[in-house]
């Protein structure tokens, strides 16, 4: 399916007679593209620069490759991963994240709350605690959270004094709660409080709010979602470590070292093999919002099927018999196996939505492994 999106573009850019339907094709092409990936207009890019968090970055460096390309396919829970920014920006422990942008049809995984642990107060005298306990609150009363019934506990343990970083709870049953009704959503509310839930006057506890602090630092919401989508054409499979898969080129061709070009004109049938299939999104116009990659290799399956196949060509049992069958001219109408794809790898966008939250989404059979005849 993508190998021919792709081939819409290409066409479209070059061999269109007028360029009325150069542009007609173009936009079917990329609005197909967009069915790949999940959408059905691109987002807008942010209207100023956005740094995202680096929770994002460093947790798409970790699921992927430089290209995308998934390194171990069992990292993630579901397929999307979104971040949200609190929207209160105030001093007070009063936090308020809008989950407008989650489908409906995402099932809901596991939701954190992530605040970053300022270093404490100095204390003197007897009284210093070297620990606090932090509560989060799921607010249900908006103006009387603390009136009985106003809040509802939704994680709270004791939290060291002698660090500072990032602090996560656990929040999914809140979450919940909006994506289902979204006029549920009154917030969220932090305390800290003594060892044991004493009072304290002065509290030596403090997170970074949405004033004063570094945007790195705000405290934010990160959702872990699936879609549904998935692909199940294809055995999939996954490469050690943050290389490239064995066999991967660079996004553009790199010619093979003893084969010259004029060697590989003449005419002679190449045996089924991978090449490279280039997929630039900033070509494609999607760079002011796509944060990475920057484009990947898709690859694509090119070659023929010759009897006899070979091992070196992977053929399934299937493939085969019908080799032999065409070979032997034992039925009209059979033709050779198809070079086509027989292990598929998923990639990973990190990417701002219409709302200019981030998001990471994982999606399946986007590029091409190996070749073999089937």
């Amino acid at each position: 399916m993508l190998g021919s999106v792709l081939l819409l573009l290409a066409l479209a850019k070059t061999a269109c007679p007028s360029p009325a339907s150069a542009e007609t094709r173009r936009a079917e092409a990329l609005k197909k593209l967009l069915e790949v990936f999940g959408m059905e207009d691109p987002p807008a890019p942010p209207t100023h620069f956005k740094q995202p968090p680096q929770y994002m970055v460093d947790l798409f460096n970790t699921v992927a490759n430089a290209d995308g390309v998934t390194k171990n396919p069992d990292i993630l829970e579901g397929n999307t991963v979104r971040s949200f920014l609190d929207k209160t920006h105030s001093e007070e422990m009063r936090f308020l994240f809008v989950l407008s942008s989650v489908a409906k049809n995402e099932k809901i995984l596991t939701a954190e709350l992530h605040l970053f642990r300022l270093w404490p107060r100095v204390t003197d005298g007897p009284k210093r605690h070297h620990f606090c306990q932090v509560s989060v609150y799921q607010v249900l009363e908006k103006d009387k959270p603390d009136a009985p019934g106003g809040k509802k506990l939704l994680a709270a343990r004791l939290v060291s004094l002698q660090t500072s970083g990032w602090e996560v709870f656990a929040i999914t049953p809140a979450v919940r709660d909006w994506t289902e009704d979204e006029s549920s959503n009154q917030g969220l509310l932090v305390t800290v409080q003594g060892p044991g839930g004493s009072p304290l006057d002065s509290p030596p506890l403090q997170f970074a709010s949405g004033r004063g602090h570094h945007e790195s630092k705000k405290p934010m919401l990160v959702l872990f979602t699936d879609d549904g989508r998935r692909g199940a054409s294809l055995p999939t499979a996954a490469f050690p470590g943050g290389s490239r898969m064995p066999g991967t080129t660079p996004l553009m061709p790199v010619p093979r070292p003893g084969r010259s070009r004029s060697t590989r004109s003449l005419g002679r049938i190449q045996p089924c093999r991978r090449h490279p299939l280039s997929v630039d999104f900033e070509e494609i116009g999607w760079s002011g919002w796509i944060i990475s990659p920057r484009g990947y290799n898709a690859f694509h399956c090119k070659g023929s099927c010759p009897f006899p196949l070979g091992e070196n060509m992977r053929p399934t049992n299937h493939a085969t018999v019908q080799s032999i069958i065409n070979a032997l001219k034992l039925s009209e109408g059979v033709s050779t196996p198809c070079c086509v794809p027989d292990k598929l790898h998923s990639i990973n966008l990190l990417y701002f939505d219409d709302y200019e939250n981030v998001v990471l989404k994982q999606y399946d059979d986007m590029v091409a492994g190996s070749c073999g005849c089937h």
